[in-house]
């Protein structure tokens, strides 16, 4: 806050706002032999707005972008369900089959209720080069026209394809999601770490800080994670880079509020106004929010 803010003001002054850029919901019984796995146990059961809302109120969020887990279109339009009895979603990442014939119209649909934002191939189980099929052309143009942004789920092999596609399409706003899930575990940083220069020198890419945690080790310290999160910041700036808390996935590595505790490490380097561009500004301009 400036230092010369009238008295009388400063209790009236806005509190910073804060978003968390990625979360998800789910019902077991829509995802009968689809992920988390049984073995999974602190993720293998229902996640709903009532359980994610406390966590949000306790820790000064006041909303969140929902995005998809499953590649479905009626998961999509379950999420879309949710926005109707949650204010507190304020956008919602969802999928929809960006090869098939009819992608423009799917597409067209989805763009039409209000909190729909961008949509998410789920690249990481799909061919390294699946990105860069001419046949989402089609695809890719309807997004465009109906201003819905590309969340790219990708691990650090898929990052030289995905920088083809980002080139190919500098006009899409693009989102890494989970900072590309570096090797955390191992302590690998190449070629993670210029795939990720190389991406971030394109001005519609950004990058969510989010997940990392979930890929480092069992009893990870925020030292492991420091490397990865200085880098992200570095390449792609505060102003590129949106925080999310990767809910309730998390709760496989921290729970919501150990993740936060970290967070403000990871940016104690920047100054005021950075921070809250990581924790919440970033996510209302892409997000249109």
């Amino acid at each position: 806050m400036p230092d010369d803010l009238p008295d009388d003001m400063l209790d009236t002054a806005p509190a910073p706002v804060r978003i968390d850029a990625h979360q998800h919901f789910w019902l077991l019984a829509n995802r009968t032999g689809q992920w988390p796995p049984p073995e999974l146990a602190a993720i293998h059961r229902d996640f709903l707005p009532d359980q994610l809302e406390p966590l949000l109120q306790q820790h000064g969020i006041s909303g969140s972008v929902l995005v998809q887990s499953l590649p479905s279109m009626s998961d999509t339009l379950f999420m879309l369900g949710l926005t109707e009895r949650s204010a507190f979603i304020r956008a919602v990442v969802g999928w929809a089959d960006l090869k098939a014939a009819n992608a423009e119209p799917q597409i067209q649909l989805l763009a039409s209720h209000p909190k729909m934002r961008g949509l998410r191939p789920m690249l990481q189980g799909l061919a390294d080069d699946w990105i860069c099929d001419p046949q989402l052309a089609p695809a890719i143009a309807a997004m465009q026209r109906h201003r819905l942004s590309l969340d790219a789920l990708v691990v650090p092999r898929q990052l030289p394809f995905l920088l083809e596609f980002a080139e190919r399409y500098p006009d899409l706003p693009i989102v890494i999601d989970h900072a590309a899930k570096p090797l955390i575990a191992s302590a690998a940083i190449e070629p993670w770490r210029t795939s990720m220069s190389r991406l971030a020198a394109l001005p519609q890419v950004y990058c969510k800080l989010s997940g990392l945690v979930t890929e480092a080790a069992a009893g990870w310290q925020v030292a492991q994670l420091q490397p990865y999160a200085s880098h992200v910041l570095e390449v792609f700036g505060a102003e590129r880079v949106l925080w999310g808390s990767d809910w309730p996935v998390v709760n496989l590595a921290a729970d919501y509020g150990r993740w936060l505790a970290a967070t403000d490490v990871l940016l104690a380097g920047l100054d005021a106004l950075q921070r809250q561009q990581v924790m919440g500004l970033n996510a209302q301009r892409f997000y249109r929010l």
